[in-house]
């Protein structure tokens, strides 16, 4: 069974995308349009991405003193990406996109995630001009969300700083109103800015003639102080170079300097940065300080910028899928050709017979079974949340709310749980390759590395954990939780009467009623200190639950279609639903009790017992 046709099923038949064509917004699109759009994607993919995965992992990013230099493979490929119109592919008509569904083009990226994560990270610029879409003035949208959707343009975000982190209410860049007549601008209120960004995912490179830089920073109070907390943080657009009304460049470059470039495990294909703003290397009318044009309000900056880092969230969990399943794929092809070793019959191994694949010991099999089981699972949320973006911009109001408080609840989860899982599916890919698995001679070294940051990208295991407890399963008085438990009730109530599905059915109904008493117990104190101690045990036990749900979603899908379970493909999935229930499941009660007890172990620890 094919990459492709795991995706067609779970895009058609799981997620019925056809049907997203009643909305009037995506009625000129059929299921022949969605296709083209896949065929092209595979292609660039197939032709510009795959063959350069190697080499932009070997040939890093070089700075020479003046620009930093990628090799021509990434340009290639930017080029045919950009060339493709995917930046755009969700956007109106009217300003040069496809009106394509957020599922559809969430599908068709996943092609270049599992070819070379390490050269995309055209993520950034779409979610970079989404953001001005909805939060930038018009002309905001005009000189700079349009030409980031044509890709003449790169766009990055700017939260992380050396000394803060990941900490934002510690952000001390500053942001100073540029002149008496600054607020006069058309492009936007225009301020100064100085101070220091970290950990910027293509902050410079060549690939494009300008870079939007999108920047946290605090505007001082009338005693120059800045304002303690995220509350003081404002949004800010500062482009590489300056740019006039109509989009042309002045000619003038920006207070912006490349500071350096970090040098990584894995990703090494995508450039990361430090940035310094407004050290007056590159002074703007004759003085230091990084131009920047307000977005929004000032104080409600980080308002804005999560519409971008929920949105570059679920892009990290499709990352993380895709690479996971990179290597289940590259391990699969390895353990059917692979011979080495014997089956034990009753009388023990027999020395004389051939050897046989890898493929044929069980324990192999367990791995590469694990594998499918994380990764199709993955992609499968994914695209459900995608699916969720649809109904929350186009479905009617009671189907929009529910969306957004469905996606509320999940978006830690899309980003984590493939971020962890799928991560541990490229070790395993690795453990099948045995000792080649560790060499460069395979790629599957490759995938874990490039998948390793993705527990860190845009926000760490730790940080989604107490976002998910801390905030989101609270949040409207739990009523988002409470939405997600009824559909995963719906599911098991419709699995339980196939009798394939029957007991697992009853362990999902298990599951969630174990997670729903975690829940009220971890709070039934009231003290966040206790609630959050143990927050990532509850966040593996919550995911798994939401994964062992898409689970039986699909398999109770795959039997609709196929009821004898006729074909490889059904087997394959009732296979990987059934490892995931019977192996995986099971976890949650150790990651729940501790949470349930508030158990102190890891709080109470003290500092000088390490």
């Amino acid at each position: 069974m094919t990459f492709r046709s795991t995706l067609d099923f779970l895009l058609y038949d799981w997620l019925d995308a056809e049907s997203l064509n009643q909305n009037e917004r995506f009625a000129d699109h059929s299921r022949e349009t969605f296709d083209a759009v896949l065929d092209t994607c595979e292609r660039i993919a197939r032709e510009k991405y795959a063959p350069a995965n190697r080499i932009v992992d070997t040939q890093e990013p070089h700075f020479d003193g003046e620009k930093v230099i990628l090799p021509q493979a990434t340009h290639d490929a930017h080029a045919a990406f950009a060339g493709s119109g995917m930046l755009s592919a969700a956007q109106d008509y009217e300003i040069g996109g496809m009106q394509l569904p957020y599922t559809v083009q969430s599908a068709a990226n996943a092609f270049f995630a599992m070819a070379s994560v390490s050269i995309g990270s055209n993520m950034l610029t779409s979610g970079n001009a989404n953001l001005l879409m909805v939060h930038g003035t018009d002309m905001q949208k005009e000189v700079f969300a349009k030409n980031e959707f044509s890709g003449r343009w790169a766009g990055t975000m700017c939260l992380s700083e050396p000394q803060a982190g990941s900490s934002l209410s510690d952000v001390a860049t500053r942001a100073v109103p540029d002149g008496a007549d600054f607020q006069d601008d058309p492009l936007g209120p225009r301020y100064r800015l100085t101070g220091n960004k970290m950990w910027i995912s293509s902050g410079d490179h060549e690939l494009t003639e300008n870079i939007v830089h999108i920047v946290l920073a605090k505007i001082p109070d009338a005693d120059g102080k800045l304002v303690p907390g995220t509350r003081g943080i404002s949004l800010f657009i500062v482009p590489k170079k300056m740019v006039d009304t109509s989009g042309a460049l002045t000619g003038e470059r920006n207070d912006v300097a490349l500071a350096g470039l970090n040098h990584k495990l894995g990703w090494r294909g995508t450039t990361n940065t430090l940035l310094n703003f407004g050290e007056g290397r590159y002074p703007v009318d004759g003085k230091a300080g990084a131009v920047g044009y307000l977005v929004g309000q000032p104080g409600k900056g980080l308002h804005c910028m999560f519409h971008m880092m929920n949105e570059a969230r679920i892009a990290i969990g499709m990352a993380a899928s895709m690479l996971g399943m990179a290597g289940y794929e590259a391990s699969l092809a390895y353990a059917r050709q692979r011979p080495q070793g014997r089956p034990v019959g009753p009388a023990g191994k027999d020395a004389a017979r051939p050897q046989v694949r890898i493929i044929e010991h069980a324990d192999v099999r367990r791995m590469l079974l694990a594998q499918k089981a994380y990764c199709e699972g993955s992609l499968a949320l994914q695209l459900y949340c995608a699916r969720l973006v649809d109904v929350q911009k186009t479905g009617d109001a009671q189907a929009a709310d529910e969306a957004r408080l469905l996606l509320e609840v999940l978006t830690p989860i899309a980003k984590s749980w493939p971020s962890e899982w799928c991560l541990e599916a490229n070790s395993l890919a690795i453990q099948v390759h045995g000792g080649y698995g560790y060499t460069r001679d395979f790629p599957v070294e490759q995938y874990w590395r490039d998948n390793r940051l993705n527990m860190i990208h845009e926000g760490t295991h730790g940080i989604q954990a107490a976002d998910l407890l801390g905030r989101k399963v609270l949040m409207e008085d739990g009523r988002g939780l409470a939405l997600l438990a009824a559909r995963i009730a719906e599911t098991a109530a419709r699995a339980a009467a196939v009798p394939a599905l029957a007991a697992d059915a009853r362990a999902l109904t298990d599951a969630l009623a174990q997670v729903e008493a975690a829940t009220r117990a971890a709070w039934s104190t009231g003290d966040p200190g206790a609630a959050l101690a143990n927050a990532v045990p509850y966040m593996q036990a919550f995911g798994h639950t939401v994964l062992a749900w898409i689970w039986l979603d699909v398999a109770y899908r795959s039997l609709l279609g196929d009821a004898a379970a006729s074909t490889p493909a059904t087997v394959g999935r009732l296979g990987a639903a059934s490892y995931f229930f019977h192996y995986e499941l099971p976890k949650i009660g150790a990651w729940l009790r501790v949470v349930e007890n508030r158990d102190p172990t890891c709080a109470q620890m003290p500092e000088e017992a390490f």
